[in-house]
C-alpha cells in the first residue's frame, strides 16, 4: 500500500505543480512602489558591554507601526565587507519589505539590522579579513546576545520570548545567523542563512543534538546561488540534515556570491515568518524554481528547477489537446481552469527551442522569447548551470550590437548583417581585426547575438585580457540559391569577399590585410567556412569549423575537388593560416562523423589543424563555447 502511495505522489509531482506558499520574486520586487505605505528605517545607538563603546545598528519599523503594539523582531545582518548599511544601500531591504506589505504577504515585524564586526572601529575598512576583523564577527555573538536583544527589548515594543525572534544574514553574516541562531534556541525559532561562508561551523558542530533542532526550531532555511563558489557550505549542511532528517528548505537560487540572490532570499524568507510553517511544504519552497531568463519579463513560467527539470503552462481552456515539443513531446494536463501544465524530465544544459502543439498546431509559447531557429520563429528556454558564468552579464564595459543593411550587387538585394563593436570603439580612432562569423541552417545573421551571446562572451573575455578587442560581423548565411549545393557556396564566397568583407572595410574602422580576418561558422555556416575559407587563404588568416564537415554523399564531388585544391597548396595553407581550429560536440553530434572522415583526409594530405571536442551534441552550448575557446587564439 505504500508504494502505490509514494507512486501516485511520484506522479502528482511529475505531471501537476505544487501549489508553494511563496515564489521567487518577480520583477519590480525591490523597486520603489510609488502609492504603498511604506516602513521608516532608522538609526538606533546601544551601549555594548561586549565591545567597550556604543555601537549603532539600523532598525526597521513597518507601515502603519503602532507603539501600543507589540512585534516580533528579524535580526537581519551583513557580510564581511558590509556593515549596518549594507542591506538598506545594496540589498533594497526596506523597499522589499514595503512591497510584500502592500501585498499582504508579511507579519507586521520590527527589523534589526546591526554591524556584525564587533569591535571599537567596526568600519569595513583596511583589510577586512585581518584576523582580528574576522574574530569580531564571532564576538558579535555576545553583543547581539548581552548587549543589542535586551536594548530592542527595553526601547521597543517588541515580543521578547523565541517564537518571536528571527536571525538571518548573508555571507559571513549567514554563518553568524546558523552559528548563532542554532547555537541558542532558546533564543531564536526562525534562522536563515543566504549563502553561508566558511565562518560556519562543520554540520556536527553546528547541529550536535539533531532531535532537538527537530523540536525546538520553527523554521530553518538555507540558500545560496546555483554558481556560488561557496555552495558546498549550503550544501554540506543540507546533506547532513537530510541524512538526521531534520525538516528545512534548501533552496538554490540561479546566481552568483551576491544580492541579486540575498535579496531573493529575503523576499522569500520573511514571507515564512511569524506565521504557521507547514513541513509539508518544505519540498515545495526547496524545488519551487525560478522563472527562466528566457522567460517574458514577470512570466512566472517556463520556470527552471534545480534538478534542471522545467515547468511550463499556458491558458487555453477551449483546446483539446496540448503538448510541449521539445525535441521529445510532452503531453500537458488541463486543470479545471482551463490551464495547461507539465513538467519535464532533467534538461540539458544551456539553450533549447521548443514549440507548444495546440492542437495539432506547433506555436510559440507567448510566456517565452521566441528565437529564428529550425527554418522559423520557436520559443527557448535557457537552463543555468555551473559552468556558464563566461556567457553571464557581468559589470564589465560592454561593446554594441549593430543591424546593419547593405545592398548586394551579388544577389541584387537588400540584406543585413548584425555586427558586434568592443567596448570603446566609440570613443578612440583605434582600427580593429575582425571575424566574420556565421550561423547554422535554419537561422540567420540573428542566431549568434540572440542564441549565441557574442556580445557578453567577447565583454568578458576582453575585460579578462583573454582576447584581443575585435569586431564580429554575423552574416546571413541564407544564399537565395534552389538548393544547399556548391551552387550556394559560390555565392556566399562571392557575397563574403565582393560584398560583405569591402563594405564593412569601407565603413568601419578595420586593421587591413589577412592577418586581421579571420571566419568561423557553425555547422552550415562551418560548410561556408571551410568553402571560402580554404580557397581564400590569402585574405583570411585563421579558421574555426564547429560543429560540421562535409557531408559525406550529398558533397563528395564539392569536398573531393576541395581535397584536390588543398593536396596542391597545402604548404601554402599551412603557412597563411594561423589558426584552423575544427571542434565538435562530442560523439553524440551529428556531424561527428562527418568531421572524422573530413579530418582523415586532412591528415593524409599533411593539413595541419587543431582538433577539440565540447560535450553537447549539435547545439548552443557547444557553440558558444566554442566561440569562447577560438576568440581567445585570435588575432595575437
Amino acid at each position: 500500500m505504500k508504494n502505490i502511495f509514494l507512486s501516485v505522489c511520484f506522479l502528482l509531482v511529475q505531471f501537476s505543480f505544487a501549489q508553494s506558499p511563496v515564489k521567487p520574486a518577480s520583477t519590480g520586487f525591490d523597486i520603489v512602489s510609488p502609492g504603498i505605505s511604506h516602513g521608516k528605517t532608522d538609526t538606533i545607538t546601544y551601549t555594548s558591554k561586549t565591545v567597550g563603546n556604543d555601537r549603532n545598528a539600523l532598525i526597521y519599523t513597518p507601515p502603519g507601526f503602532d507603539k501600543s503594539k507589540k512585534y516580533p523582531v528579524l535580526y537581519l545582518l551583513h557580510g564581511i565587507g558590509g556593515d549596518e548599511f549594507a542591506w538598506t544601500n545594496n540589498g533594497n531591504a526596506g523597499t522589499i519589505l514595503d512591497n510584500l506589505y502592500a501585498k499582504s504577504k508579511l507579519e507586521p515585524m520590527i527589523v534589526v539590522m546591526p554591524n556584525g564586526r564587533a569591535m571599537q572601529n567596526d568600519r569595513a575598512e583596511g583589510n577586512i579579513f585581518s584576523p582580528e576583523r574576522v574574530e569580531a564577527f564571532a564576538t558579535f555573538e555576545r553583543d547581539l546576545i548581552n548587549d543589542l536583544i535586551p536594548y530592542i527589548e527595553m526601547n521597543f515594543p517588541v515580543k521578547k520570548d523565541r517564537q518571536n525572534r528571527a536571525i538571518a544574514g548573508l555571507s559571513m553574516g549567514g554563518g553568524q545567523s546558523l552559528n548563532f541562531g542554532l547555537g541558542n534556541l532558546d533564543k531564536f525559532a526562525w534562522v536563515g542563512g543566504f549563502s553561508s561562508a566558511p565562518n560556519t561551523q562543520k554540520p556536527t558542530e553546528l547541529i550536535p543534538d539533531p532531535a532537538k533542532l527537530k523540536s525546538d526550531l520553527n523554521l530553518l532555511w538555507l540558500s545560496c546561488g546555483d554558481k556560488d563558489n561557496l555552495i558546498p557550505v549550503t550544501g554540506n549542511i543540507h546533506d547532513y540534515l537530510n541524512e538526521s532528517d531534520v525538516p528545512h528548505i534548501y533552496y538554490v537560487d540561479h546566481g552568483y556570491h551576491d544580492f541579486n540572490v540575498w535579496k531573493n532570499s529575503l523576499f522569500m524568507f520573511s514571507q515564512l515568518l511569524f506565521k504557521p510553517v507547514e513541513e509539508a511544504h518544505f519540498d515545495d519552497i526547496s524545488n519551487v524554481g525560478s522563472p527562466a531568463e528566457t522567460s517574458i519579463r514577470s512570466s512566472e513560467y517556463p520556470k527552471v528547477h534545480p534538478d534542471g527539470t522545467a515547468a511550463f503552462q499556458i491558458k487555453a481552456p477551449e483546446a483539446e489537446k496540448i503538448q510541449l515539443d521539445l525535441g521529445r513531446k510532452y503531453d500537458m494536463n488541463k486543470t479545471e481552469e482551463g490551464i495547461w501544465q507539465v513538467t519535464t524530465d532533467s534538461l540539458g544544459e544551456g539553450f533549447h527551442y521548443y514549440s507548444l502543439i495546440i492542437d495539432g498546431v506547433a506555436v510559440a509559447d507567448p510566456a517565452s522569447e521566441t528565437f529564428y531557429g529550425m527554418g522559423r520563429m520557436a520559443s527557448g528556454i535557457e537552463v543555468p548551470f555551473k559552468g556558464d558564468d563566461y556567457y553571464t552579464i557581468k559589470n564589465v564595459p560592454h561593446g554594441d550590437i549593430r543591424i546593419k543593411r547593405y545592398y548586394s550587387k551579388i544577389t541584387n538585394s537588400w540584406r543585413e548583417f548584425y555586427m558586434y563593436t568592443p567596448p570603446g570603439y566609440e570613443k578612440t580612432d583605434q582600427k580593429y581585426p575582425v571575424l566574420y562569423l556565421m550561423h547554422g541552417g535554419g537561422e540567420d545573421q540573428r542566431g549568434w547575438t540572440t542564441q549565441g551571446k557574442t556580445d557578453i562572451i567577447l565583454d568578458n573575455l576582453i575585460a579578462e585580457e583573454k582576447a584581443e578587442p575585435m569586431i564580429i560581423v554575423m552574416v546571413d548565411g541564407n544564399i537565395p540559391a534552389p538548393t544547399f549545393g556548391e551552387s550556394s557556396l559560390i555565392l556566399f564566397e562571392k557575397e563574403l569577399t565582393e560584398a560583405v568583407i569591402p563594405f564593412v572595410e569601407n565603413n568601419y574602422r578595420t586593421k587591413p590585410g589577412a592577418e586581421n580576418r579571420a571566419l568561423a561558422g557553425l555547422s552550415m555556416g562551418g560548410i561556408q567556412t571551410l568553402y571560402a575559407g580554404i580557397y581564400n587563404t590569402d585574405i583570411v588568416s585563421s579558421l574555426g569549423v564547429f560543429s560540421s564537415g562535409w557531408i559525406i554523399g550529398a558533397h563528395n564531388d564539392i569536398a573531393g575537388a576541395q581535397y584536390e585544391f588543398m593536396g596542391k597548396n597545402a604548404d601554402k595553407i599551412n603557412s597563411n593560416l594561423n589558426h584552423f581550429w575544427i571542434s565538435m560536440g562530442g560523439k553524440e553530434d551529428i556531424a561527428w562523423k562527418n568531421c572524422q572522415v573530413m579530418m582523415a583526409k586532412f591528415d593524409e594530405l599533411n593539413i595541419d589543424y587543431t582538433y577539440s571536442e565540447y560535450p553537447g551534441g549539435h547545439t548552443w552550448p557547444v557553440w558558444r563555447n566554442n566561440l569562447y575557446n577560438f576568440a581567445q587564439l585570435l588575432f595575437k
